[in-house]
């Protein structure tokens, strides 16, 4: 899996996951359950993951909507 965002932001994630059904493509929001139990204070972003297989998809659909801004940075794969 892939750290595509992370964010603090619950329209963005709304809208990243919006675009992110559209186009069919899988992920999973990590941290929500943390979120609701510090009460939303902002003290632990949530982050969405996606799968490797569809990864270069979802962060050129979210570069393509104008959201290159709030990507993290591509990590280098390793080899185990």
């Amino acid at each position: 899996m892939h750290e595509l965002l992370r964010t603090n932001d619950v329209v963005l994630l709304s809208f990243v996951e919006s675009l992110l059904k559209e186009a069919g493509i899988t992920f999973h929001i990590a941290d929500v359950n943390m979120s609701f139990a510090e009460g939303s204070i902002g003290a632990f972003p949530r982050r969405l993951l996606i799968t490797d297989d569809q990864h270069a998809a979802a962060r050129r659909l979210l570069v393509e909507a104008g959201l290159s801004d709030e990507l993290r940075p591509e990590q280098p794969r390793t080899t185990g």
